[in-house]
């Protein structure tokens, strides 16, 4: 999505570059997740990949709706966003309840 985004106005341009940016940070956080040594620490690194795909959501919203960026590709984005926030969100809560 990042590299169909039009370059020829400076806000899509900035909205752009922070939702590469905090998108791949939500992939290093769940690749540090997953070599995580305790549920301690697996807790911690998903609460540092909730925070960036939180902040990538925003980003998503913006360009939709502040940007007038629209299409099938962008409305998923936003849904998968959401999907992975709650199913994120579930399992620090499950692991913090259980006491992690």
């Amino acid at each position: 999505m990042y590299v169909k985004l039009p370059r020829g106005r400076k806000e899509v341009e900035v909205l752009g570059h922070q939702l590469l940016r905090s998108a791949t940070s939500v992939a290093a956080h769940a690749r540090e997740a997953s070599r995580a040594r305790s549920d301690s620490e697996f807790c911690s690194k998903l609460d540092g990949l909730l925070q960036e795909a939180d902040e990538s959501g925003l980003w998503l919203e913006l360009l939709r709706d502040d940007c007038a960026i629209e299409g099938e590709n962008l409305d998923h984005l936003v849904r998968e966003t959401d999907e992975l926030l709650a199913i994120f969100t579930t399992m620090v809560a499950k692991l913090r309840k259980r006491g992690a």
